[in-house]
């Protein structure tokens, strides 16, 4: 299994617009198994810095295929899957209140407070 990854392992993507795959080197695929070592599927959020860098890079550089073109990418053995979703912040009209981001306040709060002003 871990000899199928290393040889044709691609990388899975799953964006609001569907899933992404690319096929990533051998020394990409390396790295990648490392970054999955301990989980199938990651949010992008929990990646350090250089692995979100790592991974918005290897999808700039390969171009995002949005059907695999034959079944071999849907047979082809999966390295992980990063599941990158928008911030909250691009949703145009969603509120942002700078206070929730302080110390010690729950992001909630605002919403928190709209729902009791509802009620």
């Amino acid at each position: 299994m871990l000899i199928d990854k290393l040889a044709d392992g691609i990388l899975r993507v799953l964006t609001p617009i569907g899933p992404r795959y690319i096929k990533p080197s051998l020394q990409q695929r390396i790295y990648l198994l490392w970054i999955f070592r301990n989980f199938n599927v990651l949010p992008q959020q929990v990646l350090s810095h250089r692995q979100q860098r790592f991974i918005q890079d290897l999808c700039a550089e390969h171009k995002f295929v949005s059907l695999p073109p034959t079944n071999v990418w849907a047979e082809a053995p999966i390295l992980g899957t990063v599941e990158r979703s928008p911030s909250m912040h691009l949703y145009p009209g969603w509120p942002v209140d700078q206070r929730s981001a302080a110390p010690g306040r729950s992001a909630l709060a605002p919403m928190v407070a709209d729902l009791r002003q509802r009620s």
